[in-house]
């Protein structure tokens, strides 16, 4: 049986970038740009050229090799022709294979956002396929708000994908830009658009995800009929998002409902660096993944419960849907005050630390750990912490340095030109080889500050940590008052790439943060040794 083909095309670098709080550099565009290539999304959206510097150096050059490169643009202003639009010349003069139009498809944005009539804006439409076509670019147009425009004005919105087809538009994409629509609302729209004459091969879809269905949408539009999927990386974009293609790919590729009909351009092998890049897509963002994100989170095939743990150590499909490794993930045994003896089993052996079943030390070591969850400790989502626990009571641990005593005080105080400041400070002792050493440091608050000094002079082991930076930190009150235990979860990760988690639980703020500290610091030295750290390398 033949399988049709879709399409997939990425717009991380165009409607990713108005995610809230993400601002690309050229940079960052060309490293994202070969990431997507290598992976082997079918299109890459760059920008809108001449819109800004940035997207207007990237289009100096083609910046994909396998991928086709996309420009977006307007279609050609009313009242000018297309050979006289400037901003119609910069996105055609671009070093991209195709152009992707943003063109109104509701008459009620035409009349109010253009302030054109019906007539011009499909004027427009036709003019800028037709531009682009004799300029050698495959041609595309992105129908805005095609949705709410086909509830509100069907033949009107029917009209301007129809244009754009019978312009040679390679592509009509139906947008679903306010994110409203539901599933069987677009699978019903497609429908009518193919029985209307337009191909499901020529016809795309943009989804948004303000009622968390983008990726819902994406699929009951390719049901319909619709072969190229519109999304971005982990779901970014204004709003609340796009379709998450990390979500949609694997579905499309794994699921049988859609991998025995459909074809996409990815291989078995490069689905399986899906997670990687979904991580490196978030460092590069400086942001902490998803836990739970479908399929490339940490937690997608993450089992907590003890009878769960004990299934799934016999057979793996009881409680997960695709294997993990198809996607680069890996499969997590948790270990937590509801996990049974096959959980810590099952984790232990992971990490490469061998205990037999009967050993009392593996008793002690899950009495500990339940006994130190009910004070507050949560080991679930502080793997590195839990393996410097396993590993001190079932091995032991090489004693790298030992803090004898540290102090933090908070100043708050006028500085010399009147200006109220409050400044932190931290004095740490170590001792490493028998040598004490004393470091200071100020930061911006006391946990930085000791951070910093605690790193600030590790002896032969200073190099070792050059790399190591935190990524997150989270506090959280256990019970009221200003009494109250606190759980401080710290992330870390190094050069490598590799992330780790650790947690330190206290009345006393600091010492919680202090605590985490330290495991982040062993758990690198020891990754740096090859004696811990599986899961990070993984």
């Amino acid at each position: 049986m033949t399988r049709e083909r879709l399409y997939l095309f990425d717009t991380t670098l165009r409607d990713g970038q108005q995610t809230p709080g993400v601002d690309f550099s050229v940079e960052d565009k060309i490293t994202i740009a070969g990431l997507l290539d290598e992976f082997g999304i079918d299109y890459v959206e760059g920008g809108y050229p001449g819109a800004n510097p940035t997207d207007t150096e990237f289009f100096t050059r083609k910046r994909t090799s396998r991928s086709k490169f996309v420009a977006f643009g307007m279609t050609k202003r009313a009242g000018v022709s297309a050979s006289n639009d400037p901003g119609l010349a910069t996105t055609l003069q671009s070093k991209s294979d195709a152009v992707c139009f943003v063109a109104k498809s509701w008459d009620y944005h035409v009349r109010v956002a253009l302030g054109c009539s019906n007539e011009e804006n499909l004027e427009g439409i036709r003019a800028s396929v037709e531009a682009a076509r004799a300029a050698g670019k495959e041609a595309m147009i992105d129908c805005e708000h095609f949705f709410d425009g086909f509830k509100a004005n069907p033949d009107y919105a029917l009209a301007c994908a129809r244009t754009a087809y019978e312009a040679g538009a390679r592509w009509v994409v139906l947008c679903d830009t306010n994110g409203g629509t539901q599933p069987s609302e677009v699978r019903a729209i497609v429908e009518k658009v193919i029985a209307a004459g337009i191909p499901g091969k020529n016809l795309g879809i943009h989804a948004h995800d303000d009622t968390g269905q983008a990726v819902a949408n994406s699929l009951a539009a390719v049901e319909a009929g619709v072969r190229q999927i519109q999304g971005t990386l982990n779901g970014i974009g204004e709003r609340c998002g796009n379709a998450n293609l990390t979500t949609l790919v694997p579905t499309l590729m794994l699921k049988p409902a859609y991998a025995g009909r459909f074809a996409t351009g990815i291989s078995a092998e490069q689905l399986a660096g899906l997670s990687h890049l979904s991580r490196a897509f978030d460092e590069l963002l400086n942001r902490a993944p998803e836990l739970q994100a479908p399929y490339v989170g940490a937690s997608a095939f993450a089992t907590k419960a003890g009878i769960h743990a004990s299934a799934i150590m016999k057979e793996p499909q009881t409680y997960e849907h695709v294997p993990p490794e198809t996607v680069g993930n890996r499969r997590r045994v948790m270990v937590s005050d509801q996990g049974g003896k096959a959980n810590f089993l099952a984790e232990l052996k992971r990490r490469g630390i061998a205990v037999p079943r009967d050993d009392l030390r593996l008793d002690a070591l899950i009495s500990v750990v339940k006994e130190r969850e009910a004070q507050g400790y949560a080991y679930e989502g502080a793997d590195a912490s839990f393996e410097l626990l396993a590993r001190k009571m079932l091995h032991g641990l090489p004693e790298f340095f030992r803090v004898t005593s540290f102090r933090c005080m908070v100043e708050r105080r006028f500085d010399a030109n009147g200006n109220l400041k409050t400044v932190s400070e931290a004095i740490v002792k170590v001792l490493v080889d028998g040598e004490e050493k004393m470091s200071v440091a100020e930061g911006h608050g006391p946990v930085n500050a000791l951070d910093l000094a605690l790193r600030k002079d590790l002896g032969k082991y200073q190099g070792e940590i050059a790399d190591l930076e935190l990524a997150d930190f989270k506090v959280r009150i256990l019970n009221g008052g200003t009494e109250a235990i606190t759980r401080v979860l710290i992330e870390s990760h190094d050069g490598t790439g590799a992330r780790w988690a650790t947690v330190g639980v206290s009345e006393n703020i600091i010492d919680a943060s202090f605590q985490a500290l330290m495991d982040s610091i062993v758990y690198k030295l020891m990754k740096n040794r090859d004696m811990a750290g599986l899961v990070a390398a993984e």
